[in-house]
């Protein structure tokens, strides 16, 4: 396990070790000795959550807040995506900062994505499947969804507007303006 650090303050990407031969692969996907080792964080994932989507389907941005904010370790398993973290919290150095990664089922790559945070992505392959361990449960009451266009993001989600699928949940969310007072 390798950990290469974001512009995202506590956020870092994890280079997994791949061992390859003529049957496949393998790859231990998450040490938590080794993760605390190398970041200082010791973590206990609660949940594990997957979802399939097609090419252009956005899920995003999503956080939960409060005592159920969540801490998210974000991988594909199938596919590729643009997988989009942005820490929302107002005592970070990089609040409002976004931080953006290609993660596919061929570079084994994954994403450390602390509370506080929201979290998005977008499908670019024809099918993806996402995987991601969460270290609280879900708690609908403590939802908060942020805009995937919000001008004051700037996020290139590298797709063409009229390519992308929302849910109808996530074509009401909010703009980072309106919900401040939240955080």
């Amino acid at each position: 396990m390798k950990i290469e650090e974001t512009p995202l303050q506590d956020c870092y990407i994890i280079h997994d070790t791949v061992f390859k031969d003529d049957r496949g692969y393998f790859f231990e996907s998450f040490n938590a000795s080794r993760f605390k080792a190398l970041t200082g964080i010791s973590e206990h994932f609660v949940q594990d959550n997957q979802s399939a989507s097609v090419y252009g389907v956005l899920r995003g941005l999503h956080m939960q807040t409060g005592e159920y904010a969540q801490a998210k370790l974000v991988r594909v398993l199938e596919g590729s995506v643009l997988d989009i973290a942005v820490d929302m919290r107002k005592y970070s150095t990089t609040f409002g900062h976004t931080f953006s990664i290609e993660l596919t089922a061929e570079n084994h790559k994954q994403l450390y994505i602390p509370r506080g945070f929201a979290h998005g992505f977008v499908v670019l392959s024809d099918k993806a499947v996402f995987f991601y361990k969460c270290d609280n449960f879900y708690n609908k009451e403590s939802e908060l969804g942020i805009m995937y266009d919000d001008p004051d993001l700037k996020i290139d989600w590298q797709l063409p507007a009229d390519d992308l699928i929302l849910s109808e949940k996530d074509k009401k969310n909010f703009y980072l303006a309106d919900i401040l007072h939240r955080l």
